[in-house]
């Protein structure tokens, strides 16, 4: 893994539990943690959880 996925990995992973914890929204937690393209944090939180946020977060807080 480089540096760039790393830190990419540590801001999805921030911005999951910003939203898990409810402090956050997905536009927010994105703005928190340096997206500054709504599109960009969907398209790459998808690719690393495999759902887009709202449908992730959805399902961990229900199971």
């Amino acid at each position: 893994m480089t540096p760039l996925q790393y830190q990419k990995q540590l801001r999805l992973l921030e911005a999951r539990h910003l939203m898990v914890t409810g402090a956050a929204n997905a536009e927010a937690a994105a703005w928190q943690v340096g997206y500054e393209s709504p599109s960009q944090f969907n398209r790459e939180y998808s690719r690393m959880f495999g759902a887009p946020p709202r449908r992730d977060i959805a399902a961990l807080k229900t199971g």
